[in-house]
């Protein structure tokens, strides 16, 4: 359970609701009293906390929902399945004959439509509302906006600098292999 998701239950517990130690007479019809107007106070917080649970739970899911709207997390995937089915097609041209059958079950597998569900579900565990509200506000400035669209590309970027620095410095690791095996030789 999330911190905040069952406000009404946390003002429950917190409440007295213990007989005081010192047993006189007058402290106990205190507590009597007291037990009186709280116990309507308990059942009144009772039926209410749980549609706060559900409004809470509802506007969480609205700000997963937004963050995957502003950060085109639809398109993404669907782009990943075009991809990955690409690449199926590439390895395998016999496969071409079972294209339609393939992409549905991309789709069905890694597709929106298969992994939105737990996509929310994970992100609800990740990220607090008042989080999401505020990764929501940046991805929807402008400077998150192009944040999004940039991100594709320094990546691509990153990746082919990472590959050409490992090619072009393979000859140290090698060079440090050798000489670990020859320190390792009798």
């Amino acid at each position: 359970m999330k911190t905040g998701q069952y406000r009404g239950y946390i003002l429950i517990i917190n409440l007295p609701l213990r007989a005081p130690l010192k047993n006189t007479h007058s402290t106990w019809e205190k507590y009597i009293q007291n037990r009186k107007t709280i116990g309507p106070l308990i059942a009144l917080l009772l039926a209410l906390g749980p549609t706060g649970v559900i409004a809470d739970a509802a506007s969480h899911r609205q700000a997963v929902e937004k963050l995957f709207e502003l950060t085109r997390m639809q398109e993404k995937i669907d782009t990943s399945v075009n991809n990955v089915v690409a690449m199926q097609l590439n390895q395998d041209p016999a496969m071409r004959e079972h294209e339609a059958l393939l992409r549905d079950y991309m789709e069905r597998q890694i597709g929106w439509s298969g992994l939105k569900g737990p996509l929310t579900e994970m992100y609800l565990q990740a990220f607090t509302e008042p989080e999401l509200i505020e990764i929501n506000a940046f991805y929807g400035s402008p400077a998150g906006s192009k944040m999004i669209k940039r991100l594709p590309e320094l990546i691509k970027q990153r990746d082919q600098l990472a590959m050409q620095r490992m090619q072009e410095n393979i000859g140290e690791l090698r060079s440090e292999i050798e000489a670990q095996k020859a320190k390792q030789q009798p």
